[in-house]
């Protein structure tokens, strides 16, 4: 049987939709091909974030809807330094890396306005010495 998934995409609900397609659109580079009324559809470089804007609970899924959305790229450090102009207008403390992880990915991890965790990741070399935090 041929394969018929194309790609998972991940479903933001957020509580401001303008907020959050200018935050994607203006701060982290993404394009906006898809828009209408509380829904929007943000892409970079063929990886895309839907969103949808939740009115109270109304539409909302169950449970805590706050989620991270893990970004693969090639090359994390490039990524920062290609938004750093933008990512230094955020507030202090809502970006933190580049760094390298335990667990063997080099990370840029960016607090979203909504309170959302936008994180690029790069798988580094297991052999790499990589200092444990605790």
């Amino acid at each position: 049987m041929p394969s018929n998934v194309l790609q998972i995409t991940p479903f933001m609900h957020v509580p401001d939709i303008d907020a959050a397609i200018a935050f994607f659109t203006d701060i982290l580079g993404f394009t906006c091909p898809y828009r209408i009324a509380d829904y929007g559809y943000v892409e970079l470089e063929g990886a895309g974030l839907r969103m949808l804007q939740n009115h109270g609970e109304d539409g909302a899924p169950p449970g805590n809807r706050r989620c991270s959305y893990y970004i693969d790229v090639r090359d994390v450090d490039a990524t920062y330094l290609a938004l750093k102009p933008k990512l230094d207008t955020l507030p202090a403390g809502d970006v933190f890396g580049p760094v390298d992880q335990h667990y063997h990915q080099r990370e840029l991890m960016v607090l979203a306005p909504d309170g959302n965790l936008i994180v690029f990741g790069q798988a580094i070399a297991p052999g790499k010495d990589i200092a444990q935090s605790d």
